[in-house]
């Protein structure tokens, strides 16, 4: 989390809890990996409380270097993948699955971007003003269109869904790297997975919801 290590512990144990309660209420397997999502932000977060403790106290630089690897693969490596295909398993019609299937092959020139960015360019994590800053020595000319990218693989994968109330955590999301990108552009790697890390409790909701509807019906 962007704040503290000990909020970003707390929202690791909070999230993977909420991840652990969601995958247990799934029953059917196609759900299983947008069920996850709550619990692999946990994680998430788990590794930046991790980077934070060491940058305040230092040493241990290896831990460090794993910690902001992991971090970073699964901020820019996995959720560009991870959003389109878990709403594609689990999206019934036919059309929707096409627009899913589209912005999935756009989540993976993201991930295969950020991939060669991360194998041939430094990057590291500093502290400034309370946040943390993942600075990469990658090219400059291509953040924005890769990060417009990213937002466009991540987020309309919510609004076509059809599982009922889907559009709720997507309008949380949109609302979300809108205020992430006003007011901590700098930081935004940090804060944008913070925030939708949090926004993840509600696919608890959702599944919950719509596995009562299925049993009803």
């Amino acid at each position: 989390m962007c704040f503290s290590a000990g909020a970003s512990f707390a929202g690791g144990v909070i999230l993977a809890g909420t991840g652990f309660a969601t995958i247990q209420q799934t029953v059917r397997p196609s759900r299983m990996l947008f069920a996850s999502i709550p619990f692999l932000f946990g994680l998430q977060q788990f590794s930046e409380g991790i980077i934070w403790l060491i940058l305040r106290s230092g040493g241990n630089d290896v831990i460090l270097k794993a910690s902001t690897i992991f971090f970073l693969i699964m901020a820019l490596l996995v959720w560009p993948v991870m959003m389109p295909l878990a709403t594609l398993m689990i999206e019934p019609y036919r059309i929707r699955r096409k627009l899913l299937t589209f912005l999935l092959a756009a989540g993976i020139i993201v991930t295969l971007y950020y991939a060669y960015c991360m194998i041939f360019y430094d990057f590291y994590p500093v502290i400034e003003k309370h946040h943390i800053r993942y600075i990469g020595e990658w090219p400059r000319k291509l953040r924005d269109p890769v990060f417009a990218l990213y937002a466009f693989a991540t987020i309309p994968p919510l609004f076509i869904s059809s599982l009922r109330r889907m559009w709720i955590m997507g309008v949380l999301i949109l609302v979300s790297v809108i205020v992430s990108g006003i007011f901590f552009r700098v930081y935004l790697t940090s804060v944008w997975c913070f925030f939708a890390a949090l926004i993840s409790v509600v696919i608890y909701f959702i599944l919950r919801v719509e596995n009562r509807a299925s049993t009803a019906g």
